[in-house]
């Protein structure tokens, strides 16, 4: 490292220093000074199944471990409340006598269990001995470019260096710790768990097997046992530990393992659960986990470092390589990351950490989502807590969605395919939830699911208030994810065989619980607007109403994209006519006398006027329904919306706002929430006089707070919509471009109709592009008042100067 200047943090019992280059900031690094303290500074690695929290510790550096399939609890019983629907007429009648409050009162009869929790499977720490306690030269990273996370420090003259990676193509985790002076090393390696599990150090190999609880209640529900274990019940999991030496021995000590007077030492850990499907008991029909953990360790351990290395490389940055981003030059110091971010949050240039945040949501994304049937979570595949923040769960009401905006427009299709098949299993248990619960057909899924694919609305059979518990639009949103990975994709075979049928049965559920209102329009009753309340004029605070605003566009989406779907396959001509009869009738949007679009069917005011929650904006995003091209009124209201919520919200709801924005045009207002959504937040476990808000830890982790990794995905998809926005016919060019970014490129962007896009800009202006079809298909290309239209074959390319 080229030393300009040096600083010398005390930390602990060590003293640490470190040098800083003067040369510009990386816009692929992150790198630290120090180890991490708490969670939200460590550094995480993932192959879309396993998950590690690297803390870079030097004296013991400390390791989370999870498995994206390890959950509490079983198989749901999607039949636990048979005779629900039978309160749907009370309530409807209590609607139409203007009864809010009776209406809220018996809308906790909808109710079910709550979901299970996701679950941390346990904490490796690597313990050094006989290397003094003073470090020197101390530098941690994690270079996303090629998911490899480094440590390096000196300790009495002799440099240690540790390199960390978390392979798709072995399924291992390998850890490789040098000295550059022979027979220097010394560690042990342990284990521990929240969890029920035994350890046993033989045959040079530390293994560990246990199991999860078979219950856990959310952290926000009180209660004397939270926290059910049955070692006849549960999801099992194994991990092995194992380390090839090179120079003095591998030795075993009280269920530990490690290395005395080594050179080098490679550190391979491998998981496996018995998790075998969301219908299927872990416990009796459970995969082997002993077996495949011990399957995939004996494959990896007789590879090589470098072919190991090089293959997790190879695979990842398939994936990662699609897609580069220029914003322009920067003068921004190169500081460690926490530095650069509080630098940034004080208003300064620093286009490459902009980029940075880009590129880190899609390696969150590769890095979370390769497993099917198991999509990234609200926290990925990191989690430390037994009891996590709302069970680390999959929130249907936008979080998960929220996780995949990214998916098709930064060029991840494939990472799409554990939602799209969660989706699938959760129309299993839905189409039991849309009869028990509402009384009708096709498939319904309330706000919260987990790995179990549960559907029922939550709350304890009755605890919970409506205006979490209930809603039940969560299909429908979830429907719209299958269009968008057709209309992306072009993938015929997927609309046809799967896709159609399971967006023809979202629709079928919102048909069916439409009912009329006293005009003939079509609404919803009851409804909801997700966690969100209104005050009626005489003064009540309530949840429960009919058709609010946001169930309607989320229905509207739903239908359009039904009927779209069945045009392509030239099927179901019968049903299609039901649904645009149907859309026809549905209760329009309504501009409130604030000039806003109302979220209740009257204009009501809010509890809350600035809540984080703005679900009625779903037909501008991620909608394509509202658009100031093509409905300007309706933009406006949204626009005037957005305006009386304000600028100040959670990480998660920035993340949208900032797509919002974009889609109303307004790069420099989507630009202004982008930074925001930077603005540097403290650990959780720090003391700090700091403002607890929306925005980012110095691991670039999304702060809601707490952390929730759906930030991070909705930051990232903003920066593709704020550059190329397109539909099934036109695709605009620098829709939404900031005047922060006059200058820049882009490359591997995804269209709609199977378009990529690789284009220049500058003085705001699109100079070059080139478009390149993976199907072959027609589109226009739109920029400022330019038009071109474009027709190619399939793997064809057009390159245009503008």
């Amino acid at each position: 490292m080229n030393s300009n200047f040096i600083k010398k943090i005390i930390v602990g019992c060590g003293v640490f220093f470190f040098f800083q280059n003067a040369t510009a900031q990386s816009n692929h690094v992150l790198w630290y000074n120090k180890p991490a303290e708490y969670f939200e500074e460590s550094l995480v690695l993932g192959n879309g199944k396993m998950g590690a929290t690297v803390f870079g510790g030097v004296n013991s550096d400390k390791i989370y471990l999870n498995d994206i399939t390890l959950w509490s609890g079983e198989p749901v019983n999607a039949n636990m409340n048979p005779e629900a629907y039978k309160n749907v007429p009370a309530i409807r009648a209590a609607l139409k006598n203007e009864d809010y409050k009776l209406a809220d009162e018996l809308n906790k009869k909808l109710e079910g269990s709550y979901s299970q929790s996701f679950s941390p499977l346990g904490t490796m720490h690597i313990s050094h001995f006989k290397e003094g306690t003073k470090a020197t030269n101390y530098y941690r990273e994690l270079d996303i470019n090629d998911a490899v996370s480094k440590v390096n420090y000196e300790i009495d003259n002799v440099k240690y260096t540790r390199e960390y990676f978390v392979s798709a193509p072995d399924q291992i985790m390998v850890i490789k710790i040098t000295s550059d002076k022979k027979n220097k090393l010394n560690f042990l390696i342990d284990f521990e768990s929240l969890l029920k599990f035994k350890t046993d150090a033989s045959s040079n190999q530390l293994k560990i097997n246990g199991y999860a609880p078979y219950h856990a209640e959310p952290s926000y529900v009180e209660s004397a046992n939270p926290i059910l274990f049955d070692e006849n019940r549960g999801t099992r999991f194994t991990s092995l530990v194992q380390i090839k030496n090179t120079g003095g021995s591998v030795i075993t000590s009280d269920n530990k393992i490690g290395v005395k007077n080594a050179t080098e030492a490679l550190i391979f850990v491998s998981i496996a659960t018995s998790f075998n499907g969301f219908d299927k008991n872990p416990r009796t029909e459970g995969l082997d986990d002993k077996a495949i953990a011990a399957e995939n360790m004996a494959k990896a351990i007789s590879k090589s470092y470098t072919s190991l290395k090089k293959a997790h490389i190879l695979d990842y940055q398939k994936l990662f390589k699609r897609v580069s981003l220029d914003l322009g030059k920067t003068t921004a110091p190169n500081l460690p990351t926490d530095e650069r971010l509080l630098r940034y949050s004080n208003g300064e240039e620093d286009k490459n950490l902009e980029t940075l945040y880009f590129q880190y949501g899609r390696y969150l994304l590769i890095s979370s989502s390769r497993t099917l049937g198991a999509p990234a979570n609200l926290q990925g595949v990191w989690n430390p807590y037994m009891r996590p923040p709302w069970s680390s769960n999959y929130t249907t009401n936008i979080n998960v969605q929220e996780n995949y905006w990214l998916a098709e427009n930064t060029n991840l299709s494939e990472l799409h395919q554990p939602l799209l098949s969660f989706i699938k299993n959760i129309s299993e248990t839905g189409k039991i939830t849309a009869k028990t619960f509402y009384g009708v057909n096709g498939w319904a899924v309330a706000h919260n699911s987990d790995i179990w694919a549960m559907s029922n609305p939550v709350g304890n059979f009755g605890g919970g208030d409506p205006n979490w518990a209930c809603w039940n639009m969560g299909g429908a949103w979830l429907s719209t994810h299958i269009w968008e990975h057709y209309l992306f994709s072009q993938d015929l075979n997927y609309l046809k065989n799967e896709g159609y049928d399971l967006m023809r049965g979202a629709a079928q559920f919102c048909l069916e619980w439409l009912v009329e209102d006293k005009n003939g329009n079509l609404v919803t009753s009851p409804s909801t607007s997700p966690e969100n309340m209104y005050i009626t004029p005489s003064g009540y605070v309530g949840a429960t109403l009919y058709g609010g605003s946001a169930d309607l566009a989320m229905i509207r989406q739903c239908f359009s994209n039904a009927i779209e779907g069945s045009k392509v396959l030239n099927t179901d001509a019968e049903f299609r006519m039901k649904l645009e009869k149907a859309l026809s009738k549905l209760y329009p949007y309504q501009i409130g006398k604030a000039g806003n679009l109302q979220e209740w069917y009257f204009d009501w005011k809010d509890q809350e006027p600035k809540h984080r929650h703005q679900s009625h904006l779903f037909g501008l995003f991620p909608g394509n329904h509202i658009s100031p091209l093509t409905t300007p009124e309706l933009a406006n209201a949204a626009r005037t919306t957005l305006e009386i919520k304000g600028d100040e919200t959670t990480g998660w709801s920035k993340g949208w706002r900032i797509n919002l924005w974009a889609r109303l045009l307004d790069g420099n207002r989507a630009y202004k929430m982008y930074r925001e959504l930077l603005r540097y937040v403290d650990p959780d476990g720090k003391k700090t006089e700091k403002p607890r808000r929306g925005g980012t830890y110095p691991n670039l982790f999304d702060a809601h707070p707490p952390f929730q990794i759906d930030g991070n995905f909705g930051g990232a998809a903003a920066v593709a919509e704020m550059l190329v926005q397109s539909d099934e016919n036109e695709i605009r060019l620098l829709p939404a471009l900031p005047d922060a970014w006059e200058t820049g490129s882009v490359k591997g962007l995804c269209a709609r109709g199977g378009f990529e896009i690789e284009m220049e800009w500058s003085n705001k202006a699109v100079k070059k592009v080139t478009v390149f079809s993976k199907n072959g298909g027609k589109t226009t290309l739109i920029s400022g008042d330019k038009k071109q239209i474009v027709v190619l074959k399939k793997g064809q390319k057009a390159a245009i100067n503008w």
